[in-house]
């Protein structure tokens, strides 16, 4: 006996749409002949299933267990329903609901079963660039509105060919319902273009394409998320282009190669790296460099690291099949503006880039740029959150009222929490030209209506010029909740850990608005999700200029010189006297002693900013944090020995006083101390002060548990050592794992502080 004959409706929350869920219900139901329906809501997917009791449990739990490669299930009501004598098992129509809070997968990379057929002579979709089926391709970049089926989708201008609807129609197949599913006869083209607008003639534009590659231009490539410029990466001369005309002087490029084994050619490749750079999410892996290799030296230039990726689009395989080591794959943009995803828009912003233009006419709905990780620390750092990660949420530790967080200036993301889920935006970028602004605006109203909410709740940055501030200053009708930089950055990895409060909060940045109308940045917090107590602090040092000495060094050199010998400084023999003139950096100290233009500090990036200029790695920068990189880059990381530090205590706030690191690193350098052991003596420096400060911190408050944020925590050396030696003192630290601890994860953090604070 199989027990009473009964019906069920199955509610299933989470990625169960667009991933081939409801054939995989349909043939399980079949393997336990029952009866019944399941169709796509805009909540999920609802299941009407009938038969013995016995086999509808063991349906269910197949159901949770062994689910799609893609589809990830978290939540599941099941409800006793009215025998409704169905006949046989179906896939119904999909029903939109009052309730819309279905979540979209991410843009997934190919998929083995299409990678077959894309090589394959034999099938009728041989060299097609946009094969896809339901375990891989374009999800979240092609969608408009919830449920996702086609016609809420850019393929709704395309008209699947009888072939086509036949393995859409039908539940045994592995492209049933693949929204985007289209061939040669049916689906979008690729066209080349030169940079006058005029078509290429030829059959295969991929292979034209390869060929300009080889000959040294520059291509401007549509894929997934948006476009890429192209060059050969062992091209000298096309990557030094790339640069001149990009005017991206010295950043990375990010780099593609076709398999594991030709990256291997010029980087390191750990087992862990590897799985991640093959993973279905395909996101630009940091490895460490090979030397020799065959890579041109200007893809990298003074760094340990390639930015590395596997393919992930058929289109992106067809062309690295051409024999390339690797090809530079960089963003589509402008410097400081968002990537390209329009086809004349890419042919008005690169006419003085590209040289050619490979397009097609799939529409990209919301821009995407690749995801950039870091293995550090024993686990995946994300530096970037995009592309294949998008827009998965974070899960909570309760229900909250809906919240839309603006973010920060710099790495601009945007957060919405429903419910128990936070969803992060995709990379928005620097808020700093009314490009952006506009793709920021367009990210909110689009997370809006695909999530179905309207949060009534808004947090943004306490800063006043922010842009994102301004946009919540504009709202109507809504709470306003201005969120402390730090906190939100130590709330967000509360957050992603699922931990409440109190923890001690490291928070270490280059710059954030502080609560006394200073930039903080070397912070050490006591807090909770809804509030914090500033516990420490470096001592403040005046940035001559302001933004100015983010963009050169050399003038928190001579503050931080100034601060600490006073007009003794003027006998130093340093790099940095020997760089600058004398009439220059006396009119900087004038300015600092005068405070003209000169905001105080206490950041702990800007402190490596002074480092780096001061033992002569870096007086200027071509992008943000590229002194403190090259610190890094530089810094012998097995050093133990630190310079001398102190601090000041007064109503219990510590104030880390710079002076006696400054005069121990001039004295190094004045004995011919080798910059590498300068570097790393720093950081060692760096990571016992702030240990010793917890120290103190846990015996005042009892409090054990250390959360690590703030973009400073991208740094290797710091992370690795500060995770181990506060865990050797009896810590439990907290990273950041799911959201970057730079400010691509404040939005995060807001997004909590508000919806806390209700």
């Amino acid at each position: 006996m199989q027990g009473e004959y009964t019906a069920r409706r199955i509610e299933v929350e989470g990625i169960v749409q667009g991933v081939g869920f409801r054939p995989f219900v349909y043939q399980l139901a079949n393997l336990y002949n029952l009866k019944g329906e399941v169709l796509n809501t805009s909540s999920g997917v609802s299941i009407h299933v009938e038969g013995p009791d016995k086999d509808i449990d063991s349906f269910c739990r197949e159901m949770k267990n062994n689910g799609p490669p893609l589809a990830r299930i978290t939540g599941v009501s099941d409800y006793p329903e009215t025998v409704k004598n169905h006949k046989s098992f179906s896939i119904a129509e999909s029903r939109e609901g009052a309730s819309r809070s279905v979540l979209v997968s991410p843009d997934v990379s190919i998929c083995d079963d299409c990678l077959r057929e894309l090589f394959d002579k034999k099938d009728r979709r041989f060299g097609y660039p946009f094969i896809n089926c339901t375990n891989c391709g374009p999800r979240y970049t092609i969608i408009d509105d919830i449920p996702y089926d086609r016609p809420n989708t850019s393929m709704k201008h395309f008209r699947m060919c009888g072939k086509c609807q036949a393995e859409y129609d039908d539940p045994g197949n592995r492209r049933f319902h693949a929204q985007p599913n289209a061939c040669h006869d049916c689906g979008p083209f690729l066209t080349l273009f030169d940079n006058n607008r005029k078509m290429i003639d030829g059959k295969n534009p991929v292979e034209k394409t390869a060929g300009l590659l080889k000959q040294g231009y520059i291509v401007a490539i549509k894929g997934l998320g948006g476009f890429h410029l192209a060059a050969d990466a062992e091209n000298d001369k096309a990557v030094y282009t790339l640069r001149k005309r990009k005017a991206r002087e010295e950043k990375p490029f990010a780099i593609m190669s076709y398999n594991l084994e030709i990256i291997k050619e010029y980087a390191l490749i750990e087992p862990e790296e590897a799985a991640l750079l093959s993973s279905f999410r395909r996101p630009i892996v940091l490895l460490k460099k090979k030397a020799p290799n065959p890579l041109s030296c200007e893809v990298s230039p003074k760094n340990k690291y390639y930015g590395t990726m596997l393919p992930y689009t058929p289109l992106h395989y067809l062309l690295m099949q051409h024999d390339f080591t690797a090809l530079v794959m960089t963003s589509g943009n402008r410097s400081e503006e968002p990537i390209s995803i329009d086809n004349d828009d890419a042919f008005n912003r690169f006419s003085d880039i590209a040289d050619f233009y490979l397009t097609h006419n799939r529409d990209i709905y919301l821009r995407s740029d690749d995801s950039i990780v870091k293995r550090t620390a024993g686990n995946n750092r994300f530096i970037r959150r995009s592309r294949g990660y998008v827009p998965e949420p974070v899960f909570l530790t309760r229900n909250t009222q809906p919240v839309l967080a603006c973010g920060a200036e710099l790495k601009n993301t945007v957060c919405i929490i429903r419910h128990n889920k936070a969803f992060l935006s995709q990379h928005i970028g620097d808020l700093e030209n009314l490009a952006t602004l506009d793709f920021f605006e367009l990210t909110i109203r689009h997370m809006k209506r695909i999530l179905d909410v309207y949060p009534e709740i808004v947090a943004c940055d306490l800063h006043p010029d922010y842009l994102s501030t301004k946009y919540a200053l504009s709202q109507k009708n809504v709470k306003l909740v201005r969120v402390q930089h730090h906190h939100a950055h130590i709330a967000a990895c509360m957050a992603e850990n699922m931990i409440e409060g109190p923890v001690i909060g490291l928070s270490l940045d280059g710059t954030g608005y502080g609560e006394d109308g200073k930039i903080w940045g070397g912070e050490v917090l006591i807090a909770e999700k809804s509030r914090f107590t500033r516990a420490a602090h470096i001592s403040y040092i005046p940035m001559p200029g302001s933004a100015a000495a983010i963009k050169e060094p050399w003038r928190m050199a001579a503050s931080y010189l100034y601060d600490a010998f006073g007009e003794e400084m003027w006998g130093l023999d340093i790099p940095v006297f020997k760089e600058k003139s004398e009439d220059k950096i006396r009119f900087i100290i004038d300015m600092v002693s005068k405070k003209i233009n000169s905001p105080e500090t206490s950041s702990l990036g800007r402190l490596f900013d002074g480092i780096s200029a001061i033992i002569g790695i870096r007086n200027k920068v071509c992008f943000e944090g590229q002194a403190a990189m090259e610190l890094e880059m530089l810094s012998d990381d097995n050093t133990e020995e630190t310079y001398d530090y102190e601090w000041t205590e007064d109503d219990n706030l510590y104030k880390i006083l710079t002076a006696p690191l400054i005069k121990g690193v001039v004295a190094d350098l004045n004995n011919g101390v080798h910059q590498s052991v300068i570097g790393g003596k720093f950081h060692a420096t760096v990571i016992r002060l702030y240990t010793e400060l917890c120290k103190i911190i846990r015996k005042d408050t009892d409090i054990e548990r250390v959360a690590l944020s703030g973009g400073v925590f991208q740094n290797s050396i710091l992370l690795s050592g500060m995770v181990k030696l506060l865990e050797k003192n009896g810590f439990k630290v907290y990273t950041h794992k799911l959201v970057p601890s730079n400010d691509g994860g404040i939005s995060l953090g807001q997004a909590i502080v508000a919806g806390t604070d209700i």
